[in-house]
């Protein structure tokens, strides 16, 4: 699973097997797991809130999807050399 980037101690990633899912990142205090956050890309290039199942506070959680939307190209980029695919949510 690569790793992003790391933010405020917590790690922005994406899972290796997708199975054709839409653009989107996980979020963990430490190792993702099934209990990670999970923020949809948007094809307008910005980030939205999927799930906060690791529970990340309100005033972290706005910092993260502020660094997530100054960098989404570079994360869309990511994703589609890494999938080899490029689909949003909506």
């Amino acid at each position: 699973m690569p790793k992003l980037y790391e933010l405020f101690g917590f790690q922005i990633s994406i899972w290796s097997f997708e199975n054709g899912e839409p653009i989107h990142v996980h979020i963990s205090k430490r190792r993702p797991g099934a209990n990670s956050t999970k923020i949809w890309l948007l094809s307008d290039g910005t980030f939205e809130l999927a799930h906060n199942a690791s529970r990340i506070s309100r005033s972290d959680l706005n910092k993260i999807m502020r660094f997530l939307n100054e960098n989404a190209d570079e994360i869309r980029d990511f994703w589609i050399a890494y999938h080899g695919y490029e689909k949003y949510v909506r």
